[in-house]
């Protein structure tokens, strides 16, 4: 046999033959955590016809773990392939000064500290993304956390859980820890971020300003980690998270990673080491997850969370936890279950859409009535976030004599949101008020007649929502 030094050329023609087909963005395919961003990165990297250099070693290298045997009452096999993605907080890989440096010297829950539910679909043209809090009330079967699950037995009871929780049955497990996280970031030269106030939360150690950033893989997971910046603590670092996964997936599908070779095994190499995955996890369940995910951004509607009922729902002995909203989340796992997308389509024959620069829903809208007819406020309010923009409650009071025309106000920073709103009112006039912030606002003139439904073409890698902070 051959030495594999004299292999090795041979592979290296016929990787890069391959990745001279790959078009970015020819696939059809739809829009739209801390560690999770290793393993999807990786998945994602395995899109463009590259399996050879990066699944097939992954497959040889990633630990095995049994998440399945034992458990007892599953759910009944759906339509697709369902994949429970984890990020526990495990980290003995990190080195000392990492540890110090990044707040991460404290003794590990042995947990997990983030949980997403992938469901590609029977076809491979759709991934959903579920997010699921990790302070979800859940019963173990003792009233807990459901992040307890992993500490309590593993993921078996972990699978088990979200199983029982979901009634949606789990195919494949994948686990990845803060050591693969930061090292992916790190080869990635990292990732940008960019924020319109200031965020400090001194249990991580985050120290973030204004403005957009470029952070490291410490940086990053202080980023993600962080859960004391606001009153929504776990769901407002879900949306982090969320929107930070996005800018990775955007940064290797988009920055060009799959057309190099040498940057490609790099990053499949850093995550290698802290891997674990379902016994039977293969290279080919890995690159039907990677193409289900080409395209997909932060204002994909395939990406969302759990429903929440209540924020402080107190457990004695455990304290407080999310109670999810089941009717509404009973709708999202049988969308699952059933191989549906997520989003509802509305009929494009009775309402034309106009194509927009920037994700309505990443539009943060306050309107006030300018004028003379009373309750016009509260209907323009209704209509813009009837077409998915991020509206306040209306201020309703009529004008005496009004206002003659519609004036949306808006902060130049934030100049393409202001842009894409006034296509949904035609006529408006744009006035930048500097300093304003993020919140468009919009004061009814009498020119008002309706909204025009609009939605985003292609997605922008920089754009995200939540928390109302957009890339310029």
């Amino acid at each position: 046999m051959a030495p594999a030094r004299h292999r090795l050329p041979r592979r290296s023609r016929t990787v890069r033959g391959r990745i001279g087909l790959v078009r970015p963005g020819s696939a059809h395919l739809p829009r739209r955590s801390t560690r999770l961003v290793g393993a999807l990165s990786l998945a994602i990297l395995t899109a463009g016809g590259i399996a050879h250099i990066a699944v097939t070693g992954v497959n040889d290298s990633i630990s095995r773990v049994d998440a399945f045997s034992g458990i007892e009452n599953r759910p009944g096999q759906t339509r697709g392939t369902n994949f429970l993605l984890v990020g526990t907080d495990e980290r003995a890989g990190v080195n000392p000064a990492d540890k110090k440096r990044y707040h991460l010297g404290g003794t590990p829950c042995h947990c997990t500290d983030t949980i997403m539910l992938v469901h590609l679909s029977q076809d491979r043209t759709r991934a959903s993304i579920v997010g699921i809090p990790r302070d979800s009330y859940a019963e173990l079967p003792r009233p807990a956390k459901i992040n307890a699950a992993y500490a309590v037995g593993g993921p078996k009871l972990t699978v088990r859980t979200v199983e029982r929780m979901t009634g949606v049955h789990i195919d494949h497990y994948l686990e990845v820890d803060f050591t693969s996280f930061m090292k992916t970031v790190d080869v990635l030269g990292g990732v940008q971020v960019c924020t319109t106030h200031p965020l400090k939360d001194s249990y991580t150690g985050l120290d973030l300003p204004a403005g957009t950033t470029t952070l490291n893989g410490g940086e990053a997971l202080q980023y993600v980690r962080s859960r004391h910046l606001d009153g929504a603590s776990d769901l407002s670092r879900m949306q982090r998270q969320q929107r930070f996964l996005a800018q990775v997936v955007a940064r290797v599908a988009d920055g060009g990673m799959l057309a190099n070779p040498v940057k490609l095994g790099r990053v499949a190499s850093a995550v290698l080491g802290s891997v674990r995955a379902d016994q039977d996890l293969g290279t080919t369940d890995l690159i039907a997850l990677a193409r289900g995910l080409r395209g997909f951004g932060p204002g994909s509607s395939e990406f969302t969370s759990v429903p929440i009922l209540g924020m402080e729902y107190e457990v004695k002995g455990v304290g407080s936890t999310l109670r999810w909203d089941n009717a509404k989340a009973a709708k999202l796992w049988a969308a699952l279950r059933q191989d549906q997308p997520l989003a509802v389509r509305r009929p494009a024959s009775r309402h034309p859409y106009k194509e927009v620069e920037i994700p309505p829903s990443t539009i943060r809208v306050q309107v006030v009535n300018g004028t003379a007819t009373p309750g016009l406020g509260t209907e323009a309010e209704q209509a813009l976030r009837a077409t998915g923009f991020d509206t306040t409650r209306a201020s309703d009071s009529a004008t005496a004599g009004g206002v003659k025309r519609t004036v949306i106000s808006y902060d130049p920073r934030w100049d393409r949101s202001a842009r894409s709103l006034a296509e949904a009112l035609a006529g408006a006039e744009l006035r930048p008020v500097p300093g304003q912030g993020p919140v468009m606002r919009v004061a009814l003139g009498a020119d008002y007649r309706r909204v025009t439904p609009v939605r985003a073409g292609q997605p922008l890698p920089a754009t995200v929502t939540g928390d109302h902070f957009v890339c310029p």
